[in-house]
């Protein structure tokens, strides 16, 4: 390690020893029925989400806490898997698991590994160094993560605990916690979806973009991507780079989203407070952003263009599509494509059903259509399909009283998205959300240990001064 580096996590450790206040313990570990000590916070996922909430848990000395990822350590999130993109699409200086704190950010990290003159050449940050970055945070934090421990299955448990059934180490083990964060990504609360139309055909020829794809398999032959965001054009670019004959973008729309809107909402006001308007307007600006769908940097299309056999079709929904030899059909609006092998770019959607972790309570999840009724102009099922979370990113029940545990299940991914805004997936809203679910957590944990709290008050007796009762004239 380089001495460059070693003065970095000296001053992190100096940073946070010196903004530590306050930094009494306040918490009692409750005894799971096993007769071990609970977590306090079970955090599944171990991404640049989950390791954030745990450096903000921390920060408020709640330390009883585990973070599990499926993934081995290091692949954690997208990025050196189902990630395809060179670089992030946030700007450099956007600022996001550090919490504020300068030493924790990616330019104090990138600086002391490459020095400052390449931090001030770079355009935007290679996805590879920000994946080396978050293993470094997590490291220099001391964060534990238990990696190879994937999540099965959610039920409640004595004493207000929740028990989460994990498969780990060959096999199944139970935790017990008070609180269960979900920080999962983009398929927290549904999965990668393909569109209709392609869902009966073979996965020898139709993938996911977030699937494992052969792309140098592809070489010489005719893949056809649906959808036009950004995901959609990595992987066209993926396949034109490993050498496919032709590569055919499907965008449904008849004109190419290139608006960001997420750039325009990345401003305090709106991070911070987007979740305290009322429903018609959290509704009103997620359903327009929703809908806009996101768009793509300029770098990600030249990707694409520079190759001549890369060939985009606007106004293109596939109708239907059908194997026919050894490919596969498409029928479109402007006529039939005949491809190889099929990339669905078509990104999430929200279905709790596809989520075995939550058969428990799958339909006492309180929906956006459970809880308001837009305008007939601006309604959208898709979106009504959203989880409806309490202002502490916990789920709320459809029906009061069946299930009340799941107010301990808090929910910070993209399908937070339709409550709080771009809060559980996004780089640019990290310092803004992460405090907010943080205080969240520790306002329940509180809340529910207030009369011991009390008695704990009652038998203080730690005397401040001595008072010399001579001396006072007594």
């Amino acid at each position: 390690m380089s001495s460059a580096l070693l003065a970095l996590e000296a001053q992190v450790r100096d940073d946070l020893a010196k903004t530590s206040h306050p930094s009494a313990s306040w918490l009692e570990a409750k005894v799971g029925p096993d007769g071990q000590p609970a977590l306090d916070v079970l955090i599944v996922g171990g991404g640049q989400s989950g390791l954030a909430i745990a450096f903000g848990l921390s920060r408020s000395q709640v330390t009883n806490i585990l973070i599990i990822d499926k993934a081995e350590q290091g692949r954690e999130g997208p990025w050196l898997s189902y990630a395809r993109m060179h670089t992030l699409r946030s700007p450099k200086n956007y600022t996001g698991p550090d919490l504020d704190t300068p030493s924790l950010t990616y330019q104090s990290w990138h600086e002391a590994r490459f020095g400052k003159e390449e931090w001030q050449a770079l355009d935007l940050i290679p996805r590879h160094l920000w994946a080396e970055y978050l293993l470094w945070f997590r490291q220099v934090l001391g964060l534990t993560v238990r990696n190879g421990c994937e999540l099965l299955e959610i039920v409640p448990a004595a004493d207000g605990l929740l028990a989460a059934m994990v498969a780990y180490g060959g096999a199944i083990k139970t935790i017990y916690a008070r609180k269960i964060v979900l920080a999962t990504g983009q398929e927290a609360m549904g999965n990668w979806t393909v569109p209709e139309p392609l869902r009966h055909l073979p996965p020898t020829q139709v993938a996911r973009a977030s699937d494992p794809i052969d792309f140098g398999a592809l070489a010489g032959q005719t893949v056809a991507v649906i959808g036009a965001g950004a995901t959609a054009f990595d992987n066209a670019a993926m396949a034109l780079e490993a050498g496919a004959a032709e590569v055919h973008l499907l965008c449904r729309r008849t004109e190419i989203q290139v608006i960001q809107p997420y750039r325009w909402l990345t401003f305090r006001g709106f991070l911070r407070h987007f979740c305290d308007l009322d429903d018609e307007w959290r509704w009103r600006f997620m359903r327009a952003i929703l809908e806009l769908r996101e768009g793509f940097p300029q770098a990600t299309y030249d990707r694409c263009a520079r190759f001549s056999n890369f060939h985009l079709h606007e106004g293109s929904p596939v109708e239907t599509a059908q194997e026919v030899g050894d490919g596969i059909q498409l029928q479109t609006p402007r006529g039939v494509l005949r491809a190889d092998f099929v990339i669905s770019g078509a990104g999430t959607e929200i279905d709790f059903t596809e989520r075995g972790e939550l058969r428990n309570f799958v339909g006492n999840i309180a929906t956006w259509a459970d809880r308001y009724q837009p305008p007939k102009d601006e309604q959208n099922p898709r979106l009504a399909r959203y989880p409806y979370l309490a202002d502490d990113y916990s789920l709320t029940e459809r029906v009061a009283g069946a299930t009340p545990w799941i107010g301990n299940i808090h929910l910070f991914a993209f399908a937070s998205t339709m409550s709080f805004g771009p809060s559980g997936s996004s780089i640019n809203a990290m310092t803004s959300a992460i405090p907010k679910l943080v205080h969240g957590l520790t306002r329940g944990l509180f809340r529910a240990d207030v009369q011991r709290h009390w008695n704990s008050f009652r038998a203080y007796d730690v005397r401040q001064a001595v008072i010399s009762r001579e001396k006072s004239g007594r």
